[in-house]
């Protein structure tokens, strides 16, 4: 009986095995197998360099300054996004504010908009000439910003990002909040403790578990968002100021044997967003209090 129901459990879960091999397991392998080689994109000739690529890396100015932008802006999305939408979530859930649905609507329409429009709508903000930035800074007298300029660019990218990621991570911790029982908040407010005291020894710790799930999820796809938007926005300038390292891999494959250095950019990403993902895990590992 037992070898039967075993056999069954292993039915069941042999199509999602057999396509995680296929679209995953052997993808990934081929990616470090490829980084090891020296191939053109369009022609199936190979040639073995070992770590040739990597060390190539290593001296590659784009290749670290797209790096070095990559994690600037894990680190500030992440942050802002995941502050922001803890904020803000507390607020409404907290306070008996009037309009509380239509503010949650407000806040989730960015996240319903493709990159490619919101990307559309940031552009118009920050134009030069007729951009509403611009514009409000020349009502009181001050000279028009160059906001996707190289010392702007990254902050611009960073304020687009925020805006379209907040309100997804606003509702999500809006309802791991409403299961906070009600009776905990009230028997602090009897030993007075205050509105900020109670969200940070109260709903922040027994959320706690949500929030250390959504950061992890959220870094790693914050390194496919910056590549979207800033294909759609900068296209990696000016001067490379805002290329990171997914767009830089995509330019690489279509040049002349760079598809093996694309694959070892890959591997490098890969095992960074690795490595932070156990690093946020290891860090923000706790017990959650029981109630």
């Amino acid at each position: 009986m037992r070898a039967r129901r075993t056999a069954f459990l292993w039915l069941c879960i042999a199509p999602a095995v057999v396509l995680f091999v296929i679209f995953m397991a052997i993808p990934t392998g081929n990616v470090f197998r490829l980084s090891l080689f020296q191939r053109s994109t369009f022609q199936p000739e190979e040639t073995f360099v070992g770590l040739q690529n990597f060390r190539t890396l290593l001296q590659d100015k784009i290749f670290i300054r797209s790096m070095q932008n990559t994690l600037l802006l894990i680190v500030a999305v992440t942050l802002f996004t995941m502050g922001g939408a803890l904020i803000f979530a507390g607020i409404l859930t907290g306070q008996k504010l009037r309009g509380q649905n239509f503010f949650r609507v407000v806040f989730y329409i960015p996240n319903i908009l493709s990159v490619v429009v919101i990307s559309g709508i940031f552009s118009a903000i920050y134009d030069v000439d007729k951009g509403l930035l611009n514009s409000i800074l020349q009502l009181f007298g001050h000279e028009g910003i160059l906001w996707k300029g190289e010392q702007y660019v990254i902050a611009s990218l960073i304020i687009a990002m925020v805006w379209q990621a907040l309100g997804y991570y606003m509702v999500m911790y809006m309802a791991a909040m409403a299961a906070v029982p009600k009776s905990l908040y009230e028997s602090a407010a009897l030993d007075g403790a205050g509105g900020i005291t109670q969200f940070f020894k109260i709903t922040v710790p027994l959320i706690w578990t949500n929030i250390r799930t959504t950061l992890t999820f959220f870094i790693i796809s914050t390194i496919n968002m910056a590549f979207l938007f800033v294909s759609a926005m900068t296209g990696g300038g000016p001067n490379n100021a805002s290329n990171v390292t997914l767009l830089y891999m995509y330019n690489q494959k279509n040049l002349g044997g760079g598809y093996g250095y694309a694959m070892a950019i890959g591997v490098v990403l890969f095992l960074v967003s690795f490595g932070l993902s156990a690093l946020v895990n290891r860090f923000t590992r706790r017990e959650t209090p029981q109630y």
